[in-house]
């Protein structure tokens, strides 16, 4: 018994400290807690969606998730080197807004004169870890050193395959400032952004940029953690409006009546960036089918569909390409226009939406 019960507390104290480490962020006090807790989406201990959500579908168990990963399907990874343009990235057209895919949900957006860049990932991983969740080959042919410098950062919501510890330090000295969720803020505090250059929102707050652009938190279905404790930061989609275009920023989200509400809200919008990937039956409510990934499109009044979140990262039990095999069929019956770049193209708004089917 005494064996057992120091072996417990060794274990317990090397948990501890293997998450003193710095890529695990930090908890919200002081003010920014009592922003948190003042939050109308902030109930019980943890933020809320706006329906019930849980974690896994009725009957799952983690039981059946691990069987599923014991004898996973085949083609999770890609066989090849993922293709990718090198695009110079400080010499994008300026006439329209102009989109650049670093693969999964990682972006660069050039807008009103602004220069923006969505949830990057460019350590290698999405993960805390170096050894889990790799990139496949190829897909990680941009970094910090490719980016021009940075207005404004966005971070929808503090998973790892959003919001990488390593690419947010190497970003501190080259970004104006931060736009983020509530709450997590005090991550980016720890890895060296200073408290006056990031912007926390709510759902429904807004923030005005010079040049007339607008940021908007609006709802999402989803969950954050980086420990053990989920839900003590708030995971959003953005609108951002120029003076002559409106583009959807989806996060992660499962599918929800938000998207609707959104779309009466503030659509249409030129083009909607949502999550296609890493999906699964067992956490169906937090992460959306492909076929509704389209179906959320046209409930937020979108003219043209860019989908991600995958092509990058193996976080699901899919094949590789059947997120956007399904998007595609699916797009097809609702007359939905799509637009799939390679890694690195440019997706210049009103002019140029390149479509081809290259993961084929």
């Amino acid at each position: 018994m005494v064996y057992f019960l120091a072996l417990s507390i060794i274990v317990a104290l090397s948990i501890w400290l293997f998450m003193q480490q710095p890529q695990f962020g930090r908890k919200a006090k002081g003010n920014r807690l009592k922003r948190i807790q003042e939050s109308p989406n902030y109930a019980n201990g943890a933020f809320q969606n706006l329906n019930h959500t849980p974690a896994l579908a009725e009957g799952v168990s983690p039981v059946d998730i691990l069987k599923s990963y014991i004898n996973p399907p085949k083609d999770r990874k890609p066989a090849n080197l993922m293709p990718s343009v090198k695009t110079n990235l400080n010499a994008l057209p300026t006439e329209n807004p102009v989109v650049v895919w670093f693969g999964h949900s990682s972006y660069l957006i050039k807008i009103g004169g602004k220069t923006l860049l969505i949830d990057p990932v460019f350590s290698g991983t999405a993960s805390p870890v170096s050894f889990f969740g790799k990139n496949y080959a190829g897909t990680n042919e941009y970094g910090v050193d490719s980016l021009p410098e940075i207005d404004i950062l966005i971070i929808t919501h503090d998973h790892y395959d959003h919001m990488d510890y390593k690419t947010i330090k190497q970003l501190v000295p080259r970004v104006g400032q931060v736009v983020t969720s509530l709450g997590v803020g005090a991550h980016l505090e720890r890895w060296g952004f200073e408290a006056s250059r990031i912007q926390e929102l709510d759902w429904g707050q807004k923030t005005e940029l010079p040049d007339s652009i607008s940021l908007t938190a609006v709802p999402a279905r989803h969950f954050s953690g980086r420990g053990f404790k989920r839900n003590q930061t708030l995971w959003s989609s953005f609108v951002f409006q120029s003076a002559t275009h409106k583009i959807y920023v989806g996060g992660d989200s499962g599918y929800d009546s938000h998207f609707k509400e959104i779309g009466a809200a503030y659509g249409p919008f030129d083009l909607a960036i949502l999550e296609c990937g890493q999906y699964n039956e067992f956490w169906k409510y937090i992460h959306m089918m492909p076929e509704q990934t389209a179906q959320a499109a046209l409930d937020l009044q979108a003219k043209k569909l860019m989908p991600v979140h995958w092509a990058k990262f193996t976080l699901s039990l899919h094949a590789w390409y059947e997120p956007i095999e399904r998007v595609v069929k699916h797009a097809q019956i609702l007359n939905l226009p799509l637009v799939t770049p390679i890694i690195g193209q440019p997706v210049e708004i009103g002019k140029d939406y390149p479509n081809n089917e290259w993961w084929r």
